[in-house]
């Protein structure tokens, strides 16, 4: 038991230094001097931050990112719970098929669904189009709110809802007041996954982005195909310290280990 024990341990070491040795790199070049890359930093300088300010187009291509990752996880969210609701509880033929149809964007790759999206939108006259943008991507990221609000639901006691019928709630009442709030840790924790992966995403959206929408990893890939300067590190330290502090809010209101181990976790 000690020597496993011991392995699991040196393992989890081994898998963190994997995981984090990227993130340290990138976070100390982005402080460096010079204008180069250059790591490790041969001086402490927020040079490339002051930088950032300078660049009016990287500050506005975040802020579309922010804004189709908001909208483009709540609009998933809309679907994909009523979605989870009848997959978790119904026993209809095609049960299996609607659910592996909703989780088919994780299993297509993002080139194919990149080519498939510019075609589509270029037949509705919308590529380009924010809307156009923002409908891709919920259709990306709905795979991400369905699975965990899916484990939500098949785990959810139901006495509470037959207990609200026998007192005469409608069935909108009894979703409002009861079901939701019992898979609203799902329902978050899905749409904050959603909102991280849509704001991330490249391969898909640089099919379909025009100048007017262009998001801030278009625009990052865009700029480090010309020159290799270490702005690219410090806006992509703004956005780990952002990723942070948005899992830290998180953990603050809701709880990590509620949110992606269930309710019982505490």
């Amino acid at each position: 038991m000690r020597h496993n024990g011991l392995f699991a341990k040196g393992f989890s070491v081994l898998f963190a230094t994997f995981m984090l040795a990227p993130l340290v790199v990138v976070i100390g070049v982005s402080f460096t001097p010079e204008g180069f890359l250059e790591f490790p930093p041969s001086g402490l300088s927020l040079r490339w931050f002051r930088a950032i300010l300078d660049n009016p187009d990287f500050i506005e291509a975040a802020w579309i990112s922010l804004q189709l990752g908001v909208a483009s996880a709540t609009v998933s969210s809309i679907f994909a719970v009523p979605a989870a609701l009848a997959i978790g509880r119904g026993r209809f033929p095609g049960r299996d098929v609607l659910q592996a149809f909703f989780l088919s964007p994780l299993t297509v790759p993002t080139v194919v669904l990149g080519i498939a999206f510019l075609r589509f939108l270029s037949f509705l006259n919308a590529n380009g189009t924010f809307v156009g943008l923002m409908l891709c991507h919920a259709i990306i990221i709905m795979p991400f709110i369905l699975r965990l609000v899916l484990a939500s639901v098949t785990g959810l006691d139901r006495s509470q809802e037959q207990a609200a019928v026998s007192l005469g709630a409608s069935d909108w009442t009894v979703f409002r007041r009861v079901t939701l709030p019992a898979i609203m840790p799902g329902v978050i924790g899905g749409w904050v996954l959603a909102f991280i992966t849509s704001f991330d995403e490249l391969t898909v959206t640089v099919f379909i982005v025009s100048p007017t929408t262009t998001t801030l990893p278009v625009r990052l890939f865009s700029h480090i195909t010309q020159t290799t300067d270490p702005l690219v590190a410090s806006i992509s330290t703004v956005a780990i310290l952002f990723t942070v502090g948005l899992m830290f809010l998180v953990d603050r209101i809701y709880g990590l280990d509620r949110l992606l181990i269930g309710e019982g976790a505490r």
